[in-house]
Protein backbone atom coordinates (compact mmCIF):
# COMPACT_ATOMS: atom_id res chain seq x y z
CA UNK A 1 0.00 0.00 0.00
CA UNK A 2 1.42 3.40 -0.99
CA UNK A 3 1.96 5.95 1.73
CA UNK A 4 -0.48 8.88 1.34
CA UNK A 5 1.05 12.22 0.40
CA UNK A 6 1.41 14.59 3.34
CA UNK A 7 -1.18 16.95 1.83
CA UNK A 8 -3.73 14.11 1.71
CA UNK A 9 -3.66 13.34 5.44
CA UNK A 10 -6.93 13.90 7.27
CA UNK A 11 -7.34 17.17 9.16
CA UNK A 12 -8.41 17.21 12.80
CA UNK A 13 -10.85 19.60 14.46
CA UNK A 14 -7.87 21.29 16.16
CA UNK A 15 -6.26 21.85 12.72
CA UNK A 16 -9.45 23.49 11.45
CA UNK A 17 -9.63 25.73 14.53
CA UNK A 18 -6.01 26.87 14.04
CA UNK A 19 -6.82 28.00 10.51
CA UNK A 20 -10.07 29.71 11.57
CA UNK A 21 -8.13 31.60 14.26
CA UNK A 22 -5.68 32.95 11.64
CA UNK A 23 -8.63 33.93 9.43
CA UNK A 24 -10.21 35.79 12.36
CA UNK A 25 -6.99 37.73 12.95
CA UNK A 26 -6.83 38.62 9.24
CA UNK A 27 -10.42 39.90 9.39
CA UNK A 28 -9.63 42.00 12.46
CA UNK A 29 -6.54 43.47 10.73
CA UNK A 30 -8.49 44.32 7.61
CA UNK A 31 -6.61 41.86 5.39
CA UNK A 32 -9.84 40.01 4.62
CA UNK A 33 -13.28 41.37 3.89
CA UNK A 34 -16.33 39.98 5.68
CA UNK A 35 -17.28 38.00 2.55
CA UNK A 36 -13.77 36.53 2.16
CA UNK A 37 -13.66 35.63 5.84
CA UNK A 38 -17.07 33.97 5.69
CA UNK A 39 -16.17 32.01 2.55
CA UNK A 40 -12.78 30.85 3.86
CA UNK A 41 -14.17 29.95 7.28
CA UNK A 42 -16.84 27.78 5.64
CA UNK A 43 -14.15 26.10 3.54
CA UNK A 44 -12.00 25.52 6.65
CA UNK A 45 -14.82 23.78 8.52
CA UNK A 46 -15.62 21.67 5.43
CA UNK A 47 -11.96 20.72 4.75
CA UNK A 48 -11.18 17.03 5.03
CA UNK A 49 -7.41 17.10 4.39
CA UNK A 50 -4.47 19.17 5.60
CA UNK A 51 -3.78 20.25 2.01
CA UNK A 52 -7.24 21.81 1.74
CA UNK A 53 -6.60 23.79 4.93
CA UNK A 54 -3.18 25.16 4.01
CA UNK A 55 -4.44 26.85 0.86
CA UNK A 56 -6.74 29.09 2.93
CA UNK A 57 -3.96 31.01 4.70
CA UNK A 58 -0.99 31.06 2.29
CA UNK A 59 -1.61 34.70 1.31
CA UNK A 60 -2.04 35.86 4.92
CA UNK A 61 1.31 35.06 6.56
CA UNK A 62 4.81 33.84 5.66
CA UNK A 63 5.51 30.12 5.45
CA UNK A 64 7.12 29.87 8.90
CA UNK A 65 4.01 31.46 10.49
CA UNK A 66 1.42 29.23 8.85
CA UNK A 67 -0.94 27.43 11.26
CA UNK A 68 -0.15 24.09 9.56
CA UNK A 69 2.95 23.24 7.53
CA UNK A 70 2.66 20.37 5.04
CA UNK A 71 6.11 20.67 3.55
CA UNK A 72 7.72 17.30 2.83
CA UNK A 73 10.73 18.75 0.98
CA UNK A 74 14.19 17.84 2.31
CA UNK A 75 15.60 20.09 5.02
CA UNK A 76 19.04 21.45 4.28
CA UNK A 77 21.24 24.12 5.81
CA UNK A 78 24.73 25.39 5.03
CA UNK A 79 26.45 27.55 7.66
CA UNK A 80 23.34 28.60 9.51
CA UNK A 81 20.27 27.43 11.35
CA UNK A 82 16.86 26.24 10.25
CA UNK A 83 13.91 25.31 12.43
CA UNK A 84 10.58 23.55 12.00
CA UNK A 85 8.10 23.95 14.80
CA UNK A 86 4.41 24.26 15.51
CA UNK A 87 1.89 22.10 13.70
CA UNK A 88 3.70 20.34 10.85
CA UNK A 89 3.64 16.89 9.32
CA UNK A 90 6.71 14.66 9.71
CA UNK A 91 6.86 12.42 6.63
CA UNK A 92 7.79 8.74 6.92
CA UNK A 93 11.28 9.53 5.59
CA UNK A 94 12.63 13.07 5.85
CA UNK A 95 15.96 13.81 4.12
CA UNK A 96 18.08 16.17 6.19
CA UNK A 97 21.41 17.83 5.29
CA UNK A 98 23.41 19.93 7.78
CA UNK A 99 26.77 21.18 6.51
CA UNK A 100 28.33 23.22 9.33
CA UNK A 101 24.83 24.27 10.34
CA UNK A 102 22.07 23.39 12.80
CA UNK A 103 18.71 21.77 12.07
CA UNK A 104 16.19 22.13 14.89
CA UNK A 105 13.01 20.06 14.78
CA UNK A 106 10.32 20.62 17.40
CA UNK A 107 8.01 17.60 17.33
CA UNK A 108 5.80 18.53 20.29
CA UNK A 109 2.87 19.63 18.07
CA UNK A 110 3.91 17.74 14.94
CA UNK A 111 1.84 15.04 13.26
CA UNK A 112 3.95 11.95 12.63
CA UNK A 113 2.84 10.31 9.40
CA UNK A 114 3.69 6.92 10.92
CA UNK A 115 4.70 5.65 14.36
CA UNK A 116 8.24 5.13 13.06
CA UNK A 117 9.76 7.99 11.07
CA UNK A 118 13.29 8.21 9.71
CA UNK A 119 15.46 11.30 9.48
CA UNK A 120 17.80 10.32 6.63
CA UNK A 121 20.70 12.58 7.59
CA UNK A 122 23.93 13.80 6.05
CA UNK A 123 25.74 15.84 8.68
CA UNK A 124 29.21 17.29 8.24
CA UNK A 125 30.31 19.52 11.11
CA UNK A 126 26.66 20.22 11.86
CA UNK A 127 24.09 19.57 14.53
CA UNK A 128 20.64 18.05 14.76
CA UNK A 129 18.51 19.26 17.67
CA UNK A 130 15.24 17.49 18.44
CA UNK A 131 12.54 18.42 20.93
CA UNK A 132 10.26 15.42 21.29
CA UNK A 133 7.09 14.96 23.33
CA UNK A 134 6.84 12.59 26.26
CA UNK A 135 6.80 8.94 25.13
CA UNK A 136 8.76 9.33 21.86
CA UNK A 137 11.93 7.28 21.45
CA UNK A 138 14.92 8.62 19.52
CA UNK A 139 17.37 6.10 18.04
CA UNK A 140 20.60 7.03 16.26
CA UNK A 141 21.36 4.21 13.81
CA UNK A 142 23.44 6.00 11.21
CA UNK A 143 27.20 5.81 10.69
CA UNK A 144 29.04 8.25 12.94
CA UNK A 145 32.63 9.47 12.75
CA UNK A 146 33.84 11.61 15.66
CA UNK A 147 30.26 12.58 16.44
CA UNK A 148 28.34 12.88 19.68
CA UNK A 149 24.83 11.99 20.75
CA UNK A 150 22.99 13.29 23.77
CA UNK A 151 19.55 11.68 24.07
CA UNK A 152 17.54 12.78 27.10
CA UNK A 153 14.04 11.65 26.29
CA UNK A 154 11.38 9.76 28.21
CA UNK A 155 10.24 7.03 25.78
CA UNK A 156 7.19 4.86 26.37
CA UNK A 157 7.32 1.10 25.80
CA UNK A 158 5.01 1.17 22.77
CA UNK A 159 5.56 4.83 21.85
CA UNK A 160 6.50 6.31 18.48
CA UNK A 161 10.12 6.26 17.29
CA UNK A 162 12.24 8.85 15.50
CA UNK A 163 15.22 7.14 13.86
CA UNK A 164 18.23 9.26 12.88
CA UNK A 165 19.98 7.35 10.10
CA UNK A 166 22.52 8.29 7.45
CA UNK A 167 26.05 9.60 8.00
CA UNK A 168 27.41 12.03 10.58
CA UNK A 169 30.99 13.30 10.46
CA UNK A 170 32.11 15.71 13.19
CA UNK A 171 28.45 16.25 14.05
CA UNK A 172 26.10 15.91 16.97
CA UNK A 173 22.57 14.80 17.72
CA UNK A 174 20.82 16.17 20.77
CA UNK A 175 17.28 15.10 21.69
CA UNK A 176 15.30 16.46 24.61
CA UNK A 177 11.86 15.93 26.07
CA UNK A 178 10.27 19.07 27.54
CA UNK A 179 11.16 19.68 31.15
CA UNK A 180 8.73 18.30 33.67
CA UNK A 181 7.27 20.37 36.44
CA UNK A 182 8.07 19.43 40.01
CA UNK A 183 4.55 18.00 40.36
CA UNK A 184 5.02 15.75 37.30
CA UNK A 185 8.38 14.46 38.59
CA UNK A 186 6.92 13.65 42.03
CA UNK A 187 3.92 11.87 40.51
CA UNK A 188 6.22 9.83 38.26
CA UNK A 189 8.29 8.69 41.23
CA UNK A 190 5.20 7.81 43.28
CA UNK A 191 3.83 5.60 40.47
CA UNK A 192 6.98 3.50 40.15
CA UNK A 193 6.73 0.04 41.78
Amino acid sequence: MDQPRVRDLRASDADRERVVSVLGEALADGRLTMEEHSERTSQAYAARTLGELTGLTTDLSPEESQPILVDDRPISILFGRTRREGRWVVPVKLPLIALFGTVELDLREAVMQRRHVVLDSMVLGGRIRLIVPEGVRVDVTGRTVLSTRDLRTRPADEGPTVEVSGTMIFGSVKARAPKQTLRQRVRGRLRRP
